[in-house]
Order: C-alpha cells, then sequence, then structure tokens
C-alpha cells in the first residue's frame, strides 16, 4: 500500500521541499497549512511532477481541531505513515526578561499542545503496524539558548523534550521521533523573504540554507533512524 506523508506546515521553505523529497520517494503528501490560495498553488506544482497531494486547510493554534483533521487525511488518503511538524507562525523573539505568561500563550498551543496532540491521534496506527516516523523542526534556539532569543523558543524547548523523550519509548517498536535544529534562515521560506524585501532584522546574523538540504536530511533521519537529532548548519 502507498505511504503517506503528512506536512503540517506545508509553506514555500521546508515544508513544500519536504513535500517533493518524499513525493520522489512514492509519498502520497497530505498538506496542511492557514492559505489555502498557497496550497492548492503547491498541491498542482507537486501534481504536475508527478506526486499525489492533497490540501487541508486548518489553524494549527486551534489544539481542540486537530483530531477531526487527522480523521480528514485518513479519510483521503487510508492512513498516516510520516507526520513531519515545522509551521512558522511569524513571532517576535524577545528577551526572556520581557516575557510574561500571556505572551507565551499564544504560541504554547502552536509549539508544544498542538503537536503532543498530533501524536497522540496518529501514533496507535503506528505502533500497531511497527512503521511510522514523527519528526518536528524548529531552530537551533531551541537547543542552544541565547540572551534576547525567547519568545515561542520555550514552547518549542518543551516540544523538542517530548519528541526526544518519545524517542526513547518507540524506537524499538518501529516507530522513529526525531528533530531538525536548523541554524539558518531557511531559503525561500516567509523569514527568508521578509529579510530580503523588508525591514525585517534579527537578533542574530544567521546563513541561509537551501530547504532542499534540510529535506534531504529529514529523509535521512527517518531512513537511518541512527540519531534523534540533526543540527543544520553542524557546529
Amino acid at each position: 500500500m502507498d505511504k503517506t506523508i503528512a506536512v503540517f506546515g506545508a509553506g514555500t521553505g521546508l515544508g513544500s521541499s519536504v513535500a517533493r523529497r518524499f513525493g520522489r520517494e512514492g509519498y502520497r503528501v497530505a498538506l496542511i497549512a492557514r492559505r489555502r490560495e498557497a496550497l492548492d498553488a503547491l498541491v498542482e506544482a507537486l501534481k504536475a511532477e508527478g506526486i499525489e497531494a492533497e490540501a487541508f486547510t486548518a489553524d494549527l493554534s486551534r489544539t481542540e481541531d486537530i483530531s477531526a483533521l487527522v480523521t480528514a487525511i485518513r479519510e483521503r488518503f487510508g492512513r498516516i505513515d510520516v507526520v513531519q511538524y515545522a509551521p512558522l507562525s511569524p513571532a517576535p523573539l524577545v528577551p526572556a526578561a520581557e516575557l510574561d505568561a500571556a505572551m507565551l500563550r499564544d504560541w504554547v498551543n502552536l509549539y508544544f499542545l498542538t503537536p503532543v496532540e498530533l501524536v497522540h491521534a496518529v501514533l496507535p496506527e503506528m505502533l500497531e503496524r511497527g512503521d511510522g516516523g514523527i519528526l518536528v523542526g524548529f531552530g537551533y534556539s531551541v537547543v542552544a539558548p541565547s540572551a534576547g532569543l525567547s519568545g515561542p523558543v520555550p514552547a518549542m524547548a518543551a516540544c523538542r523534550n517530548y519528541i526526544h523523550t518519545l524517542h526513547d519509548e518507540v524506537a524499538d517498536r518501529g516507530v522513529y521521533a526525531g528533530t531538525l535544529a536548523v541554524r539558518a534562515v531557511i531559503g525561500h521560506s516567509e523569514t527568508h523573504q521578509a529579510l530580503t524585501y523588508s525591514d525585517m532584522d534579527l537578533a542574530a546574523t544567521l546563513p541561509s540554507v537551501d530547504p532542499d538540504e534540510l529535506a534531504d536530511l529529514v529523509w535521512e533521519l527517518l531512513l537511518t533512524r541512527n540519531r534523534t537529532e540533526a543540527i543544520h548548519p553542524a557546529v
């Protein structure tokens, strides 16, 4: 039976590259993001390359909608074999000294509670089959905290802790759980475009990276299953 990858946060950078990478390996692709027009354009581009794909619009900050979303993907494709979760929501990186609970509350669903609920929804079928993959992507500040780079990062760090713990619990049951930490601005992404064409600035100077390189890493993580996390560019 054909396998399916669900790409949560299917934007113009990492999401589209992961979709293409797995599509070339024969995976069908479920694309999940907020903007229908952009999703439809990506679906058509993938179909032109011979990749079966379908768009699902969703606000991933609405954790309560995840169960119905997973059900809709299963109804379309029959199964979910791999989950890639790396949504990008414009959020300022603020100093930890300025962070308060109200600010963090805006990000905790998107970057922590929703991925937990997503895993809760897809993990049983993966364990039953004895095969599957759960991959989460984020910035390097989640791995190596730095002054001035807080805001949504604590929520992402909680998710990283959860995925690494999950890895140790399910690896010997056929399911891979891992993370990708990116030490760069992802080319073609919304952040890259904002830095290129607007006055947006970052607290730290970062190189840019081709999202196709990152997609290759995601594929390698799932294929080899020999480490819990990849950092790119390497430290």
